[in-house]
């Protein structure tokens, strides 16, 4: 059975579905609303879990109700939470979905992530296939490598430059400036570079090699918010590089859930 694990943080989220958003000042009345553990780490946990059967989150979660509510939670879906607790609240958030599906997303407190000198399990990770990174500090992602593939995104830029590890891919972003990556900004480069372009697919390319593009794939199913897309895409990647072929093949496996996602309510348990 391949091994995965995600490095990432933990929001408890209110997600507040909406015909549109409310201007200023404005009250507008919410048509469904519900709550539960999600954020970047949370997210691909959960993916990486359907996917693997089990998946290890390693993360840190605040003092209090929500963190401990996080914690059970995430266990119910395939999640094995190692985690540090952290003497402050819990990292939550508000997410307006429109009738659309856009999620617009406002959060609450300070990222808190796991750390190389947190008790957790971190020997596993030399006998771990796949991790995806989208939170932790420098020394943690340094024993993430440990792992056979080990996929990061371009919002840590600063942390993974640091690092200065090889990964197996980078994922960025062709529109969002928080996840844009330049040829040179990591040494050693990635093996792999993923820009994702919305519903435009996105491109891909290997050091020395061309720029190639991917289409985006057929929903599933009705659109019902687009909240965890990407980080569906990118623990699937994780997956897929571990399991298939060739990038070309993991990015369309990636994608292919990523698309799912969208089909699914909120964290998409």
């Amino acid at each position: 059975m391949l091994r995965a694990a995600v490095l990432g943080h933990v929001e408890w989220v209110d997600f507040v579905r909406v015909e549109r958003l409310p201007r200023s000042g404005e009250i507008v009345r919410a048509v469904d609303a519900w709550e539960e553990p999600a954020g970047g780490g949370g997210v691909a946990a959960g993916q990486l879990a359907k996917l693997a059967g089990s998946c290890t989150l390693y993360t840190a979660l605040g003092n209090d109700d929500r963190g401990r509510r996080a914690r059970d939670e995430l266990a119910k879906h395939g999640v094995r939470v190692a985690a540090a607790t952290r003497a402050e609240a819990q990292r939550r958030a508000v997410t307006f979905i429109e009738a659309g599906g856009e999620r617009t997303i406002t959060v609450v407190g300070n990222r808190i992530a796991a750390a190389a000198d947190d008790p957790l399990p971190w020997g596993e990770l030399a006998q771990t296939d796949a991790v995806y990174v989208c939170a932790a500090d420098v020394a943690a992602i340094r024993l993430a490598r440990r792992a056979r593939v080990v996929v990061a995104t371009a919002r840590i830029l600063p942390m993974l430059r640091e690092a200065a590890v090889e990964l197996d891919a980078l994922i960025g972003s062709k529109n969002d400036p928080a996840e844009r990556y330049r040829d040179g900004d990591l040494e050693p480069p990635p093996k792999l570079i993923v820009r994702t372009d919305g519903s435009k697919g996105g491109e891909f390319s290997q050091p020395g090699g061309a720029i190639e593009r991917f289409d985006s794939v057929p929903l599933p199913g009705p659109i019902v918010d687009t909240y965890g897309a990407g980080d569906s895409f990118a623990a699937a990647l994780a997956y897929g590089l571990a399991t298939q072929g060739s990038p070309r093949e993991a990015i369309a496996f990636a994608a292919r859930c990523g698309a799912a996602a969208l089909t699914g309510r909120g964290a998409n348990w």
